[in-house]
């Protein structure tokens, strides 16, 4: 199924404001590109494959820039990675049924945007981090690896909201592990996805979503890490995740047409 040319540069403009809106708070969009595609598309493995290589061209500009800016510590973010690498893999290989799929995407994504409203209402207020066993790192990379495996997303809009309610570390340290969190479960997933024979793409129309997710997020980043208006963007941002979680739940998990 190709797209209109008036369908293509409507949805591009729509994925580079959604770019924009996630990678300003170190995400990649990935469950927000799965809800649009599913008002365009009908083949689920194209929609799967085309998120989650959105995702990992938003979060490659934003790692790239977090890197530069010393907000990437390899050290700290280890743990995440080693047990979520494989993990995402194993969860992307899974083949769910479709509205199995969109019924645990929905949830966790509710789930996200009330822990990221939470976390937005909590800005400005004095931070002190809290130490935690070790372990918590791996069991987390292990939970959140599978989970953003098998929904096709990164994984940082489960991650982030708990690290920062745990208060981990600093919030900008925790944006900068959720995109590297992300890049990396993309790229695993879309291993699994070829493992598992179901990565699929609409040519040539994904050149055009790329670059829309490329400029969204690298303007995305750079308003993160310039702080304008941060809580403002966490709000918008916590609340097209909310509206997300709540369309993908009902219409496309549930089957019930609410938001038509």
């Amino acid at each position: 199924m190709s797209l209109a040319l008036g369908e293509l540069l409507t949805i591009m403009l729509v994925f580079f404001v959604v770019a924009l809106l996630y990678a300003a708070v170190g995400f990649g969009g990935g469950s927000s590109y799965l809800a649009l595609l599913t008002l365009l598309l009908t083949s689920f493995f194209v929609i799967r494959s085309t998120a989650l290589l959105c995702n990992l061209v938003v979060v490659s500009g934003s790692c790239y820039i977090f890197y530069k800016k010393g907000y990437i510590e390899f050290k700290k973010f280890l743990p995440f990675i080693v047990t979520s690498v494989p993990m995402a893999f194993l969860g992307a290989s899974y083949r769910l049924k479709e509205h199995i799929f969109f019924i645990i995407l929905g949830i966790a994504l509710i789930a996200a945007a009330i822990a990221l409203l939470v976390q937005t209402m909590n800005i400005g207020t004095k931070f002190k981090s809290v130490s935690y066993p070790k372990y918590t790192s791996y069991v987390l990379g292990t939970g959140i690896g599978f989970l953003s495996g098998l929904v096709g997303i990164g994984g940082g809009i489960f991650l982030a909201p708990v690290l920062n309610q745990m208060k981990w570390d600093k919030p900008m340290t925790i944006a900068a592990l959720a995109s590297f969190f992300i890049l990396v479960n993309s790229i695993s997933g879309i291993g699994g996805l070829l493992a598992g024979g179901t990565f699929e793409l609409l040519w040539p129309e994904i050149l055009g979503l790329l670059i829309a997710v490329l400029l969204g997020g690298q303007l995305g980043v750079r308003l993160s890490l310039s702080k304008i208006s941060a809580k403002g963007i966490r709000f918008m941002t916590a609340i097209l995740v909310l509206f997300v979680g709540v369309r993908v739940l009902l219409n496309n998990g549930l089957q019930i047409n609410f938001f038509s």
